[in-house]
């Protein structure tokens, strides 16, 4: 606990990757006060062409209250 899924579009190099990965560990550590060991972090790259169907739809506008930062504007409406 927890599994952290980041979806974004490709393009990022594998070091950006792994530094986000882990400032996202190192908060989580901090913010939750677990150890390293149980925190996981995923990457999962989707094209720009696909993103409103496979992230926005069902990850974002299905799911309003279960986010605790929202997106500022909607580019699929």
């Amino acid at each position: 606990m927890p599994h952290i899924i980041v979806k974004l579009y490709p393009g990022k190099s594998e070091e950006a990757k792994a530094l986000l990965a882990g400032q996202i560990v190192s908060a989580v550590v901090t913010t939750l006060n677990c150890g390293e060991q149980s925190v996981s972090v995923a990457m999962q790259e989707v094209k720009p062409e696909d993103w409103g169907e496979t992230v926005y739809k069902p990850d974002i506008a299905g799911n309003w209250a279960s986010l605790y930062k929202q997106p500022g504007y909607n580019p699929f409406e």
